[in-house]
Formats: structure tokens, C-alpha cells, sequence
């Protein structure tokens, strides 16, 4: 009996155990089936619309601005040197780096001992050559009066043949007397020409002392200048830099001992690239005098300075690339040559074009046009100049667009956004609302109640759903931590 009753209890609690096992397994079945037969939740799908910068294409002209960098050179320097070697015995007491002189000012006097021995040779031969000159005239007066004695002696024996040939002629004379008159006419003559050739020889002894004279003369003027040489003066007013030489040095014949620069005629000489002088000319190909403005910052102090080119350089240079061009200033200030400064250059205005952030043009010369319905479309454009942080487009058939000004991955052609236009203050966003059913709110409700949050967001929260339009995001948000 025992083991019987031991066996119907233990079928009884196999029985019990099935039908729990069953029972079970229906249930999980009929929720599996309940879940599976329910309609999915579908949330409002919402488009993503990015804020952007934008900015307005308004026709204008402009005038682009060129920026290179270039150096300040003087229009008017000179090499101060010595004529004439020798011992500086003076030198100018500004005449030291940096010194300010004035024209004519006395800046370097040489020991003149041996310019002043080499004058007085010269002078002496000066005076050699006016005796040799004086000497010379007072013999050609007596070669003349020579010449002139002779040429009578020859006239007398002239008359003496005459003479004895009328005698001869008339049976008186003989015929020896005539030959005797004849030889010594002859001999007359002859000694008439001896005179001539002296006299010659004297006018040419003349030329010879006029000629020796000049010479002393031009030697003389030589020696002179050599000792004016010796005193350097300054031929301008100017600053005196690259000085090399003090009182009781020795300079040589032309030793280059400092430089003249006047600071006030001062030029920029900077060099462009091709295309950029080519920006430069005019219709006729030639350089126009574009207006151009210098600055040289200088421990937070700007200097600054007008000008205009000028001209241009007449070779590109070995090594060199573009053109040098030099541009004249105006009145500047604080400068000196050898300052390294940057060069702004006024180009033509270009007219129907407008300025715009570099960031909205894209490499292939592209900007976003802000379209119907606030959607992004492509447009092309033509870059016609860089302006720092700016460029300067060509805006045909795009004027009065909106544009983006600042572009990233983000944004592309037919993407929603939202402009907004600098200098205004941007809308909030706006949150979407939505109904809630009695049902869904009360679930809500209770699981905001039941949840772990703070106090106090759990009551921000059961306000806004006891309101009769909740955010969207908000029910979202729950709804995804309930996990139904």
C-alpha cells in the first residue's frame, strides 16, 4: 500500500508539473503571438536642416587691391670718394653714421703737400713756355727785318745787272762785268731765300711755344683741380652712411670712404608676378601709374605712405621671375632706405562683380545658391581676384542670389537648410508638438513616475506631459528608454 500511495503522488505531481509546464508555454506562446500581430510604431520621421551663413550677391564695382612686398631704395645717393690719394688732416664732424650734412658743406679735407709741389712744377713750366713764346716772337721780328734787307740787297743787285747790260749794250760795258753782276744778283736771291726759310722756321718755333704753352696751361688747371680735390664737399643735402674713414687715416686715389643718401626722395622697388603685370597695362600695352600705398609696421607703430609707379625694370634678371616695378613716394615720414614693406597697389575697377567670403567658392569655381524652399543648388562663377580672406567673383545671371558663405562637407546641392544672414539674430528652433491619446500619455506618465530621475525632472517632465501638445523629441526620448 505504501508503494502505491508513494506512486499515485508521485503521477499526481508529474500531472501538476505538465500542466504547469503547459500552461507556460501557452502563455508565452499568446504573447508572442499578441506582439507579433500588433501594428509596428512608426515615429514622424523629421528632415535634418542645417543652419548655414549666407550672404546676398549685389552687383557693385570694386576696385582690387594688390598686395606684394617690396624695399625702400633713395632716388638720389652718391659715393662720396677721394680724387686724390694722401693723409686726412680734417674731417667733418658729421661726418659719422647717420649724420645730416648740407650742400656744400666741407666734409673731408686731404693733406694737399703734394698737390700743391706738383701745381708749383707745373707753374714753373707755365712760365718756361710764355719766355720760350716771348722768346720766340722777338726772333721772328728779327727773321723779318732780315728778310726785308735782303730782298733790298737783292733789289740793288738787281739794278747794278741792269746797269752793266745797258753799258754792255752801248760798247761801254764788258762782258765780264755783266757776269759779275749777274753772280752777285744770283747771290742776292739766294740769300733772300735763306731769310725766308729762317722766318718760317720762326713762325713755326711760334707755333711750337703756343702749342707748349697750352700744355702748361692745361697742366696747370690739372694741378689746381688735384688740390681743389684735396676738400670733399657735399654736393646735396643729405644723411651720410658706410662711413670708413676718421682724421689722421690715409686714403688712396679714388677709396670709396662713405655714402650720400638723401631720405627724402625715396622709391619702392618691388617685383610682381607676370599675370599681375599684365593686370597692370593699359589698352596700349603700357605701364599705367597705379596709385599704391606703403606700410612698415614697426613695434606695433604703423608707418605708412602714398605713392605711384613710375616704371619698370628693363630685364627680368637672372634667377628672377615677373617684372620689378619702382614706384616714387610721396611724403613718408619715419622711413629710410632699405626698409622691407608691404606694397598695396590700387588695380582697375572691375564693374558687375561682387565680394564674398573665400570660403563659399569652392576649387571648381562653384557657390551654393540658397534656392526654392530654402534647398542648395550649384551655380558657377568666375574668380576674379583674392582679397585675403575674401575674392572678388563675376556674378552674371546670379545677381540678387543668396549664397552660402561658408561651405563644409556637409552641404551639397538639393540639402534643406536654414539661412541665416550675418548681423541678424538667429530664429530658435521650433520644436514639433504632438497629441497625445489618453492611453499613450498615462503609460508615459507612469513610467516617468516609476523611473530612478530626480525629483525635479520628473517634475519638468510630468508638466510637459500634462500639456495638450508635447515635443516630439521629448516622447521619443522616453518612449525609447521604455523599450515598448
Amino acid at each position: 500500500m505504501r508503494f502505491l500511495r508513494r506512486s499515485l503522488m508521485g503521477v499526481f505531481l508529474l500531472a501538476v508539473t505538465i500542466a504547469i509546464v503547459a500552461i507556460a508555454a501557452n502563455t508565452v506562446r499568446t504573447a508572442v503571438v499578441a506582439r507579433m500581430n500588433e501594428e509596428p510604431r512608426s515615429f514622424p520621421q523629421r528632415e535634418r536642416v542645417l543652419a548655414v551663413n549666407v550672404v546676398t550677391l549685389t552687383p557693385q564695382s570694386l576696385t582690387p587691391e594688390l598686395t606684394v612686398f617690396g624695399e625702400l631704395r633713395s632716388r638720389r645717393s652718391l659715393d662720396l670718394r677721394s680724387a686724390t690719394g694722401g693723409t686726412v688732416l680734417e674731417a667733418s664732424a658729421d661726418l659719422i653714421e647717420g649724420g645730416s650734412v648740407n650742400e656744400g658743406q666741407l666734409l673731408l679735407r686731404i693733406d694737399p703737400a703734394e698737390a700743391q709741389a706738383a701745381l708749383d712744377r707745373v707753374r714753373a713750366d707755365l712760365q718756361d713756355a710764355e719766355a720760350e713764346l716771348r722768346d720766340a716772337q722777338r726772333s721772328l721780328g728779327l727773321e723779318a727785318d732780315e728778310l726785308t734787307a735782303a730782298q733790298a740787297q737783292a733789289d740793288l743787285r738787281d739794278q747794278a745787272l741792269t746797269r752793266a747790260r745797258d753799258l754792255a749794250d752801248r760798247g761801254v760795258g764788258t762782258a765780264a762785268a755783266v757776269e759779275t753782276a749777274e753772280l752777285a744778283a744770283s747771290s742776292a736771291q739766294a740769300a733772300v731765300l735763306t731769310r725766308r726759310q729762317a722766318l718760317a722756321s720762326a713762325e713755326a718755333r711760334i707755333d711750337q711755344a703756343n702749342t707748349r704753352l697750352a700744355r702748361a696751361r692745361i697742366n696747370v688747371s690739372e694741378a689746381e683741380r688735384n688740390v681743389a680735390d684735396t676738400e670733399v664737399f657735399a654736393a646735396f643735402d643729405g644723411t651720410i652712411a658706410d662711413v670708413t674713414v676718421s682724421p689722421g687715416g690715409r686714403v688712396t686715389s679714388n677709396e670709396r670712404f662713405a655714402q650720400l643718401v638723401d631720405p627724402t626722395q625715396l622709391e619702392v622697388a618691388f617685383r610682381v608676378s607676370t599675370s599681375q603685370y599684365a593686370r597692370l597695362l593699359d589698352g596700349s600695352g603700357s605701364l599705367i601709374n597705379a596709385p599704391i600705398r606703403v606700410a612698415l609696421d614697426v613695434s606695433g607703430v604703423n608707418l605708412s605712405a602714398k605713392g605711384q609707379i613710375t616704371r619698370e625694370g628693363a630685364t627680368v634678371g637672372d634667377g628672377q621671375t615677373g617684372r620689378l616695378l619702382f614706384a616714387s613716394l610721396d611724403a613718408a615720414p619715419g622711413f629710410r632706405p632699405g626698409d622691407f614693406v608691404t606694397v598695396s597697389i590700387d588695380e582697375p575697377m572691375l564693374d558687375g562683380v561682387a565680394l564674398v567670403p573665400a570660403t563659399a567658392v569652392a576649387a571648381d569655381e562653384t557657390v551654393l545658391v540658397v534656392g526654392a524652399e530654402d534647398r542648395l543648388e550649384a551655380a558657377q562663377v568666375t574668380l576674379q581676384r583674392r582679397q585675403g580672406d575674401d575674392v572678388i567673383i563675376g556674378i552674371d545671371g546670379l545677381a540678387g542670389a543668396t549664397i552660402v558663405a561658408e561651405r563644409s562637407p556637409l552641404l551639397g546641392a538639393g540639402i534643406k537648410v536654414r539661412p541665416i544672414v550675418p548681423g541678424e539674430a538667429a530664429e530658435p528652433d521650433v520644436p514639433e508638438m504632438v497629441t497625445l491619446d489618453p492611453d499613450r500619455r498615462a503609460k508615459l506618465v507612469s513610467f516617468v513616475t516609476e523611473s530612478r530621475m530626480p525629483d525635479e525632472v520628473k517634475a519638468r517632465i510630468i508638466g510637459q506631459l500634462e500639456q495638450d501638445e508635447v515635443p516630439s523629441e521629448t516622447i521619443a526620448r522616453l518612449e525609447s528608454r521604455m523599450g515598448s
